[in-house]
């Protein structure tokens, strides 16, 4: 099909490069530099979606991200399959193949038309109200009819194949956007010397620039000053300028994440290139420099293809060489269409006339007028005629009442632009939690207080002047640098030969006579929702736009409400009679466009989804038969079956022989950080609930941490290594929130102390040996180390070697017998487990697992974190109040454990039970009660957190949280179940060694 409607010149395409392509089938050719809905646009293809809900056919009405109805699905193959990009971003490829969505059988002719027919039983909230009865049609008539008419487009069913990385990134000044503001805001932070990253979503760096053809800027035309810009921005080795890459979301602390396309626009990719990548960037100080979104009127019949904002036919026109129609009509109530109308007549467009809305017209008239140009003021357009695309449309005057219209014509065309005015693009500064306030000169939302360190410029700062929005860009790149601690540079103006100012300004419905009730006039384009919906929502009670928007779903669609928010607003405001500020603004969410669910997972796919992470003996263990299971990302040897034996039979042998004489655990997964600094005894003294303060170099002290509520939150052995250092362990799941939980306090609550955090769980393999002839198994192996009872006593730590290799030896016990933690760094891991495995049997000991220290530790009556506690036990509660430093004058949770509710006597405890038949294994978390056979809901008293069976005792036990539990040993309790209940005695929590007497053996 040939590009009729492209002009024989201008624009920043190469007309000499065609690029071959399809849409729906249909084959089509367009050139560099186009992308589909240029390239569309230029084979005259208007008619390119249906609407969400009425299926009512649908053209292009933007030329950027904030297009609301030109949503195709592009086809690479089965896994490339992307749905729902917008054609004024989709940049053309050779053999790119676009289907149009929402439609069936074919887009032309759509069996979903019928629905707007059926209008009138679609109205707002019909779901609400519609779907309620008979409650039995829910599940299998309305859900699955519902799910299958919802969605745009298809989600492939194939893997997705390609690749998408992330990146971290630390500059001085972030500038976001490119056009005249931006580019301005970028040289003077370069200026002042500051390092400068400047992103923008378009395919090219310049924005607005890209499309003037009637400015000048220090006497060059606006697009050579730009180009020029750019190169001299290039050039500087401290600036980095990302095009095709979106600023999608912001986070605190000026941490704002970037979306960037590397090979959607490559025909064929190198496989070897990622898709797309994730720039997670911190910045010093950040200049938003987006711009603003022409804003649509809103009329009867404002939603047939060729129907286009204003400034969409000028960007089509002067920067990809189409021509959107060959007769247009204009409505507008702001000067910058005029420009649009112009820039069209000069290149061969026939526009019979501009329908001005305001009651005097524009500034820019009688330019208008002098080009042959008709121009109407108080003009009002009453409806649109044409079905597949607009054919005609209806203007008349509003009379000076307001009400009545006067001077009725009808005038064909092919095309109408319209405007409504701008309006500033403040998502990226709401999203930092800046607070917006409400221009009521201009009626729309500016930047008001920001809360981190950013400031926006141009026109999403409601600075709509050509001249005033490149001085007003550099000023704020000026003053980003200098607020980034750079002085260099100095404050300048540019001497601009102006466009067209965009004065003026129309928000709401235009006025008409025909019957609001059965009229289209459409606000929200995507979600097909309407003025006279806004209204109906109004009628039904709501009154905060908040709950508008989600009656009606208005701005919620794919746009996000970039072009519908202000329109929606003055119709609620209106209906309501207040004004605009009183009914609210709708809560601006990252992304600021769709970004693509392989962009946040990145690299963790396939077996990078879940990371296995392996210990340095994990081979060694493998060797000895060791059957692995997952505990959280570690693969850790769950119990070690010899031939012939069950897991039962392992376990019950694994633990007999730690009991009676000695075994092995590899201990690696604990997390370690490393507290070091002279404030470091401090610091460990606050975040814990222990003393640390006179713990001397060489002990070691077991260590429990709250949150502020006073609730238990991690646990473990903590060795003072020196007076600045201590070596902390948490447990195997908790050591990266740990880490964090400290780093928060460090870094908000305790900046004056001097302490730095590391975390040291890789570096540090791990190996338990426990049992009465623990000592003599590493005597023969350790060096420079005294290990005997009175050189080491129980809960100390030694440096030495072992086995040649520098050790930090523990001597503790999760076990209850005789114990030592050989730490090693993880190189020396394997052969040092090999090493003292050689010796534990000679002593007839065995490497046991997982499984087997969990039912030695519960036969000490040990709690693991996580599992014996849920978050809301306290240290007391559960039976570790002894650690708790009563004479501390505070540590972080020591509030919250005043706390009145957490002195009551019912509260749960921490408590061991029996069954009365030994031989029955409880359920972990099953429920406990006071009677046999309790009522249907009656209240539980507590619950089994751990449940095993004791091959050193010849009977089950059990560990559970149990309310006045301590008060209760010796009485029974029951677990019902669903053979029936099962009676159980409340014991003390420790079943072996209550004098703890093998300890210190």
């Amino acid at each position: 099909m040939s590009a009729s409607f492209r002009t024989s010149s201008g624009g920043r395409i190469d007309r000499s490069k065609p690029i071959n392509f399809t849409f729906d089938g249909v084959a089509y050719q367009g050139v560099r530099g186009d992308t589909l809905a240029s390239a569309l646009i230029a084979n005259g293809v208007h008619l390119v979606g249906r609407s969400f809900k009425y299926h009512r056919p649908r053209g292009f009405m933007a030329a950027g991200s904030e297009e609301a109805n030109a949503m195709v699905t592009v086809i690479r193959d089965a896994g490339r399959t992307t749905p729902n990009l917008r054609a004024t971003q989709v940049e053309i490829y050779e053999g790119l193949s676009a289907i149009s969505q929402n439609r069936w059988p074919s887009l032309k002719v759509d069996a979903g038309e019928i629905n707007d027919k059926l209008s009138p039983l679609f109205a707002s909230g019909f779901y609400y109200k519609t779907f309620m009865w008979p409650q039995s049609f829910w599940k299998d008539v309305y859900e699955p009819k519902i799910r299958a008419a919802a969605g745009f487009g298809e989600a492939p069913k194939e893997a997705d194949p390609d690749r998408y990385l992330n990146r971290f990134a630390h500059c001085d000044v972030l500038v976001v956007g490119s056009g005249p503001a931006g580019l301005a805001a970028a040289i003077a932070a370069a200026e002042s010397g500051a390092s400068v990253i400047v992103c923008d979503e378009q395919a090219e760096l310049g924005g607005s620039l890209l499309s003037e053809t009637k400015a000048t800027i220090e006497g060059r035309a606006a697009r050579d000053w730009a180009t020029d810009v750019i190169m001299s921005l290039a050039l500087n080795d401290r600036v980095r300028l990302m095009a095709r890459t979106t600023a999608f979301g912001w986070y605190s602390d000026n941490f704002v994440a970037l979306c960037e396309r590397l090979t959607d626009h490559v025909a064929e990719p190198d496989a070897r290139m990622p898709r797309e990548r994730m720039w997670q960037v911190r910045a010093k100080q950040v200049v938003i420099a987006a711009g603003a979104i022409e804003r649509p009127l809103v009329f009867p019949e404002n939603d047939r293809p060729g129907i286009m904002l204003a400034d969409a036919a000028r960007t089509f026109l002067n920067r990809y060489g189409v021509k959107p129609g060959n007769r247009a009509v204009v409505v507008t109530a702001c000067d910058s269409a005029y420009q649009a109308a112009l820039d069209l007549k000069a290149a061969g467009v026939d526009v019979p006339v501009i329908a001005d809305i305001r009651p005097h017209g524009g500034f820019v008239m009688n330019e208008a007028e002098s080009a042959g140009i008709r121009v109407i003021t108080g003009a009002t357009v009453r409806g649109t005629k044409g079905r597949l695309r607009v054919s005609a449309i209806s203007l008349g005057r509003v009379g000076t009442d307001g009400v009545s219209i006067n001077d009725r014509e009808m005038v064909n065309c092919d095309l109408v632009l319209m405007s409504g005015g701008w309006t500033p693009t403040v998502h990226l500064f709401s999203q930092s939690r800046g607070k917006l306030k409400f221009d009521e000169s201009k009626q729309i939302f500016i930047p008001g207080t920001a809360r981190d360190e950013e400031r926006s410029a141009g026109a999403c700062r409601g600075v709509f002047e050509f001249d005033a929005v490149i001085n007003d860009g550099f000023a704020a790149g000026h003053e980003a640098g200098r607020d980034a601690g750079f002085s260099n540079g100095a404050l300048k103006t540019f001497d601009v030969d102006d466009a067209t100012a965009p004065e003026g300004f129309y928000t709401g419905a235009l006025p008409h006579e025909r019957d609001a009730n059965r009229v289209k006039a459409f606000v929200d384009f995507q979600h097909d929702v309407t003025a006279k919906d806004i209204k109906l929502a109004t009628r039904e009670g709501f009154r905060s736009i908040e709950h508008v928007k989600r009656y009606t779903t208005t701005g919620m669609a794919t746009d996000q409400g970039k072009t519908s928010n202000i329109n929606a607003l003055a119709i609620a405001a209106k209906a309501i009679d207040k004004p605009v500020p009183q009914v609210g603004l709708t809560t601006f969410r990252p992304p600021y466009t769709p970004t693509t669910f392989g962009l946040f997972a990145g690299t963790a796919r396939g077996d990078l989804f879940d990371p296995v992470r392996k210990t340095p003996m994990h081979d060694a263990e493998a060797a000895l038969g060791g059957a692995f299971e997952d505990v959280g990302l570690w693969k850790r040897a769950w119990y070690y079956p010899r031939r012939g034996e069950s897991m039962h039979e392992a376990v019950n042998r694994e633990c007999k022989t730690v009991r009676d004489k000695v075994g092995m655990f590899d201990a690696t997964t604990l997390g370690k950080i490393e507290v070091v600094g002279p404030d470091a005894a401090e610091f460990m003294h606050r975040i814990y609930v222990n003393p640390f303060m006179k713990l001397e170099p060489g002990r070691l002290r077991y260590g429990i941490m709250t949150r502020d509520d006073g609730f238990v939150y991690d646990d473990g052995v903590v060795g003072r290594m020196a007076v600045d250092r201590f070596h902390v362990t948490t447990t195997t799941g908790g050591a990266p929130r740990v880490l964090s939980h400290m780093e928060d306090y460090l870094q908000t609550e305790w900046t004056d102390l001097k302490v730095w955090l590391t975390s040291a769980t890789e570096q540090w393999a791990v190996i338990a040996v426990q049992g009465p002839n623990a000592r003599d198994v590493l005597a023969p192996l350790v060096e420079g180390i005294d290990i005997s009872k009175d050189g080491m006593p129980h809960m100390s730590v030694k440096e030495g070697r072992i086995c040649g290799v520098p050790t930090r030896l523990f001597r503790m016990s999760f076990t209850g017998e005789t114990g030592f933690e050989v730490n090693v760094p993880s190189a020396y891991g394997r052969a040092v487990w090999e090493a003292i495995h050689a010796e534990v049997v000679k002593h007839d000991g065995c490497a046991y697992g997982t499984e087997a220290m969990h039912v030695l530790r519960a036969e000490k009556g040990y709690i693991i974190v996580g599992q014996d506690t849920d978050g809301t036990l306290t240290p007391d509660e559960a039976g570790v109040g002894w650690a708790v430093g009563k004479a501390k004058a505070d540590f972080v949770g020591k509030r919250g454990l005043m706390r009145p509710d957490l002195l009551d006597a019912n509260r749960k405890q921490f408590v061991g039970l029996l069954t009365a038949d030994p031989g029955v294994v409880l359920e972990e978390g099953a429920q406990i009660t006071g009677m046999a056979e309790p009522a249907l809901g009656e209240h539980a008293i507590g619950h089994v957190t751990s449940a095993y069976w004791s091959s050193n005792l010849g009977r089950s036990i059990a560990l559970c949280n149990l309310e006045r539990g301590r008060s209760l040993y010796g009485e029974t309790v029951y677990v019902p179940m669903p053979g029936g209940s099962i009676a159980v005695k409340v014991v003390d929590p420790i079943f072996i060694d209550k004098e703890g007497t093998r300890l210190n053996g």
